[in-house]
């Protein structure tokens, strides 16, 4: 094994694959920082990060087509190690000299790798049969000169490439993705084995780099923090307070969309407990109105998000050198609301904080959690020393409650959704003996109305569903299997306690293929 000597950034450039996240996660789970990049970065861009290594990754379309995406031909040729899949490995072969062909058909779902060459550092502990996930529509028949096959399936002769003396592997397989039983050993012995990168990257060490950068961009201006109340805002206020000191003030906008108690106890936690200098301003009449009408729920995003920064822009004014604001977006934010840094995805929708933002903003943004997943930011919460009441607080979207009715917001709407957002939670919470604990649980409030009997008499109120799911990091969800008592009692609670409610139902959709909030 060469000697593990450096720590540094690992590039993946996304070349569309709906997947291509998960590497970057795994990447850093073999305590490896990651970056991911669009396929076109510059050559000069990539260099910038001093990647120890790269990756290609998956993606949608043919290296066979006209159009096919592209990266900078430095990749190839640069000697620093390279590691493509499934379309990442089919442009190496194209680049290189090897022959590719479409398959008559397209080999998607799990398929048995058998490993030819046990002796290759990538496969170094991977037994020789094992399952792999398979998504794509072209093959390599033939490996570039220098090249050998180091493994294959009953459908692909060739479904790993490499060469040793130049560190460029590939696979036709997706080792990031949990169906394939060896895909973490693959992809840490790609980073530790072939690329000599030491496993030492912590989440301490990405507070150290990010206190130093962000003490670098601010200078000595001042600088505003939307706070919305939740885990990401903390630890982003508490990130930048570490590195500015005094010249951060934070900002709650009390949006009149929170849940039951919500303001006076995110304000009590920011002012006692992180010691933030916070600044509360109660602008529900503002957002009521923005609203007023509204029902499509990217509209409803966008207004949010514009009201948002047309306060803090305010707000900005009355402090001294005010240049920058302060956001706790995170990566999955970045992904659903495909950002011009995320070209080769597909847009899901706006988040507040991302894809709502003006084009035109007067103050620069710090977005110090852009590139972490949610767990990543409750280590980093507890890396700082924050409380779990604050870390492991259940996430809540940035829109608040306006995300959870489905139709126009009004005061009644809001007054409803929160009343039986409040059983469910307090039901949830009571629930001690639920394991895996849900990662998140709500209510929305639907616009379908049904017939009921209360009382002896006819009703025909609103229909209330309630979500429950359990996940890591927010970007795959599944439905928590709730106790049937559990589900019981909320329902009965509901259709009591919350006027103009006779119904409710559970969701038990997956992310994908639905989203976690219903809009």
């Amino acid at each position: 094994m060469p000697a593990v000597t450096r720590t540094a950034t690992v590039v993946i450039l996304d070349f569309g694959s709906q997947v291509s996240q998960l590497i970057a996660r795994r990447t850093r789970e073999a305590n490896v920082y990651s970056e991911l990049l669009p396929h076109d970065t510059p050559w000069a861009e990539i260099v910038k990060r001093n990647p120890a290594a790269i990756i290609l990754s998956g993606g949608p379309e043919s290296t066979l087509g006209p159009d096919a995406p592209d990266c900078a031909p430095d990749v190839f040729t640069s000697g620093i190690p390279l590691l493509g899949i499934c379309y990442g490995m089919q442009l190496v072969a194209k680049k290189l000299g090897g022959t590719l062909v479409p398959l008559a058909h397209s080999e998607f779902g799990p398929a048995i790798l058998t490993v030819d060459a046990r002796d290759c550092p990538l496969f170094l502990g991977v037994p020789a049969q094992s399952r792999v996930w398979m998504s794509h529509g072209d093959t390599v028949t033939a490996p570039p000169p220098g090249f050998s096959v180091y493994a294959h399936t009953e459908r692909s002769a060739v479904a790993s490439i490499g060469d040793a003396a130049r560190r460029i592997y590939g696979v036709t397989f997706h080792p990031e993705v949990v169906h394939t039983e060896a895909g973490t050993a693959i992809l840490q012995n790609f980073l530790h084995e072939v690329a000599a990168i030491a496993a030492n990257w912590e989440m301490a060490s990405f507070v150290d780099d990010a206190i130093a950068r962000i003490r670098g961009e601010v200078g000595t201006a001042n600088v505003i923090c939307a706070l919305s109340g939740g885990v990401d805002s903390a630890v982003a206020a508490t990130l930048v307070s570490r590195a500015i000191g005094k010249q951060l003030t934070c900002i709650y906008v009390d949006t009149g969309l929170m849940r039951r108690d919500e303001s006076a106890g995110v304000l009590a936690a920011f002012r006692d407990v992180l010691h933030l200098n916070v600044i509360a301003i109660d602008a529900e009449e503002r957002f009521l109105a923005r609203l007023a009408g509204i029902t499509d729920p990217e509209e409803k995003r966008v207004r949010i998000g514009h009201e948002f920064i047309a306060i803090f822009e305010e707000e900005s004014k009355k402090i001294a050198d005010v240049q920058f604001l302060v956001q706790g977006t995170l990566y999955p934010d970045v992904i659903e609301s495909k950002t011009p840094g995320s070209k080769a995805g597909h847009k899901i929708k706006s988040h507040h904080n991302v894809g709502g933002l003006p084009e035109h903003m007067a103050l620069g943004l710090i977005e110090p959690l852009r590139e972490l997943f949610k767990d990543e930011v409750r280590k980093v919460g507890k890396v700082l020393g924050l409380p779990d009441a604050i870390v492991m607080r259940q996430p809540f979207p940035g829109p608040g409650l306006a995300v959870r009715i489905i139709g126009e917001v009004n005061r009644e709407s809001i007054d409803t959704v929160r009343a039986a957002d409040w059983i469910v939670t307090s039901e949830i919470d009571a629930a001690v003996e639920l394991s895996p604990r849900p990662w998140q649980y709500f209510a929305v409030l639907t616009p379908v109305r049904s017939v009921g009997v209360m009382g002896d008499g006819r009703t025909y109120a609103n229909l209330v569903g309630v979500r429950a799911i359990t996940s890591e990091d927010g970007m795959t969800a599944d439905w928590a299997r709730l106790p049937h008592d559990l589900l019981a009692r909320i329902s009965t609670r509901i259709v009591n306690e919350v006027p103009g409610v006779n119904r409710v139902a559970y969701d038990i959709t997956s992310k994908p293929p639905a989203t976690v909030e219903w809009e």
